[in-house]
Order: structure tokens, then C-alpha cells, then sequence
């Protein structure tokens, strides 16, 4: 969702409401970020206000390949048609996209302004030690993923396996909070 605030054109990151208690009004807190920019804005409204609700386009792209410097080439499937996106659109999910990835992409006047990326992607282990079971948990190995980028993985990981990178925000759980970058077994082949 896009709006426009103050002849600026914003992407809708996150909204909450607030709802009117005795004399005190409502409140709609808004997390925006301006399109051309990327600049981030928490901006609070009150419900009376009205915004101008932009039209954006989705539309699913097939990922080709990296580009120079911080662009990423698209391709419509459909039409054939290629575009590049800024990384930053993408991130940062976008180093574990492998080509022939189908990716959401939303435009807003044929610019693409952001993409709805999995919180959770999956990559394959091509290059790593063999798998060591120990009692710590918190030992970490290096290992080569498909696509050529180099991570850290837990010593049970081994070559071949399939393994899940949290790309999503930070996430409480049991009073432990778990960031971006966390890595899971995805399936039953060992990582």
C-alpha cells in the first residue's frame, strides 16, 4: 500500500490503531517509507485525517541475476520485459536469491517500490566439513551455499542438506529474541 503525505510518496511498512479512551482521541501510528529515499518516518495521524491511497501494481518477476553494483535484474515472465530493482528493496533476503525465484514486486508509476520476500528462505549447502555432533549448540563452522555466498552454520550442517535462514525481524520467543540470520534444518536431509 502507498500513500501520499505532503506531496511525498510513502510505502505503508506497518500501521496500528488506537482506539478513542474518554476524552482522549484516537490515534493511527504509521510506519512509512518514502519511495524515492528510503527514508524511514513514524508518522501519527488521527482518524479524521484522510490520506490519499495510491494505486500500486503487483506483479510476479522471475529473479535473474545480480547486477552492477546494488541492482538486482527482474524478468516478467509474461511480457519478458526486464527491470532492475535496487537491493535495497530486497533486503536482506536478497542474497539468498537463486535464478528462476519468482518474487512479488509491487510498482507504483513503473518504479518498483518494495517486494514481499519470504521471512524464511531456504538454501542448499554445497561446500562445508563433514557434520561433527557435539553437545555445544553454539559452534559455528563456515559453509558455501549455491549461489556462491559464504555463512556461518551449526557443526551438524553438512554438504547437501537444506537449510532455513530467518530473514525476518526480530521475533520474541520464550523470552529469547531471535534476529535475522538464524539457521533451521528444513528437511529431512541433514544440513
Amino acid at each position: 500500500m502507498a500513500v501520499r503525505v505532503e506531496e511525498q510518496v510513502y510505502r505503508v511498512v506497518e500501521a496500528e490503531s488506537r482506539a478513542a479512551i474518554a476524552k482522549v482521541g484516537g490515534l493511527v501510528k504509521a510506519e512509512l517509507s518514502n519511495v524515492r529515499t528510503g527514508r524511514l518516518w513514524e508518522a501519527r495521524f488521527r482518524p479524521q485525517e484522510r490520506l490519499e491511497e495510491l494505486q500500486v501494481e503487483r506483479h510476479i518477476m522471475e529473479f535473474l541475476f545480480y547486477g552492477t553494483g546494488e541492482t538486482c535484474t527482474f524478468m516478467n515472465p509474461h511480457t519478458h520485459e526486464q527491470v532492475e530493482v535496487s537491493c535495497e528493496i530486497l533486503e536482506p533476503a536478497e542474497r539468498f536469491l537463486q535464478s528462476g525465484t519468482a518474487v512479488p514486486l509491487d510498482f507504483f508509476e513503473d518504479r518498483p517500490i518494495s517486494a514481499a520476500l519470504p521471512d524464511i528462505v531456504e538454501a542448499r549447502v554445497v561446500q562445508t566439513t563433514p557434520p561433527a555432533h557435539s553437545q555445544q549448540d553454539s559452534v559455528w563452522k563456515e559453509a558455501t551455499l549455491e549461489n556462491g555466498l559464504v555463512i556461518r552454520v551449526p557443526l551438524f550442517t553438512g554438504p547437501g542438506g537444506m537449510c532455513g535462514w530467518n530473514c525476518g525481524p526480530a521475533v520474541t520467543w520464550n523470552g529469547r529474541t531471535r534476529n535475522g540470520g538464524d539457521i533451521s534444518r528444513v528437511s529431512s536431509t541433514k544440513c
